[in-house]
């Protein structure tokens, strides 16, 4: 019970202690790695992307639509807009190689990576995206000497054609939100209303507000107080109404003084349409 049993102790880097974790089982008596083996290693320089579709298309980061989440508070159902910036491109390089004793391991990678990259590239999974693989080169560095253990060494260079997009730099905005509102009425005592056909209701107000090419915002002064409501749109995907900083959802109650704020995201490029009604609240 009071041996002890000796202990070496070893200082290593975190890189190498990675390597270690990944390569003890199957290494030899000797701390060295047995053959056959593959070492993948990424190039630290990323390159802007050569991506043809992530290439100097928008500037200044635009914000465009992303997708729709629905939204329900216990009695309001709604829809949050979620809209980012166009994502930056980016090469990141890899080098894979194998290195071997037996010429039949080697030409078994060959076959798997040349009928992976039949067409010059591949396709990854990440995050729900197709990301681009390009095989680049395929190079030779074997040492062969006949009086000592030959070996077979070959590499492949691969680009990988990924992109960046930070969540950080999600806009998340309301859309729409419905509320279901249920009306009773005391059928004895409700009383008959004459109203000729035709008549107008001076209370209520139709304003159309159209919107350019390149307009997505108007802002409306009120001197008295209305309950402001969506009629009709054309060629919007969601509207959604602020007063100062505060983003309510229609209907919306303002005041005499009220500057009210409304914003569309349009479904296609062009001019679009909003139809809201305005009811004076005595």
């Amino acid at each position: 019970s009071g041996k002890k049993i000796p202990v070496i102790d070893r200082i290593l880097t975190l890189q190498r202690w990675g390597e270690f974790a990944q390569t003890w089982s199957f290494s030899t008596p000797d701390k060295n790695v047995s053959l056959p083996f593959i070492v993948v290693v990424r190039q630290p320089d990323v390159q802007y992307g050569s991506n043809p579709s992530l290439q100097y298309t928008i500037p200044n980061r635009k914000q465009f639509h992303f997708a729709k989440v629905p939204t329900w508070d216990g009695n309001r159902k709604g829809v949050d807009i979620y809209t980012i910036p166009q994502p930056i491109p980016v090469d990141i390089t890899y080098d894979v190689k194998i290195v071997c004793n037996r010429m039949r391991e080697l030409n078994t990678f060959n076959k798997i990576t040349l009928q992976k990259f039949t067409s010059r590239q591949a396709y990854t999974f990440v995050k729900g995206h197709y990301i681009p693989i390009i095989m680049q080169s395929i190079g030779d560095e074997s040492k062969i000497d006949t009086e000592e253990r030959r070996y077979y060494q070959q590499s492949y260079k691969f680009q990988l054609q990924g992109f960046l997009l930070d969540e950080e730099e999600f806009e998340v905005k309301p859309a729409n939100n419905r509320s279901l509102v249920l009306y009773g009425f005391d059928e004895p005592n409700r009383k008959r209303e004459k109203r000729n056909l035709g008549e107008k209701n001076p209370d209520k107000v139709r304003t159309v507000i159209e919107f350019d090419v390149l307009t997505t915002v108007k802002t409306i002064d009120y001197v008295y107080t209305n309950n402001v409501t969506i009629m009709r749109i054309s060629n919007i995907d969601s509207v959604s109404f602020s007063l100062g900083s505060v983003v309510l959802s229609p209907p919306v109650l303002v005041s005499g003084g009220d500057k009210l704020t409304i914003t569309i995201v349009k479904t296609n490029p062009g001019t679009s349409k909003l139809i809201i009604q305005e009811t004076l609240v005595a």
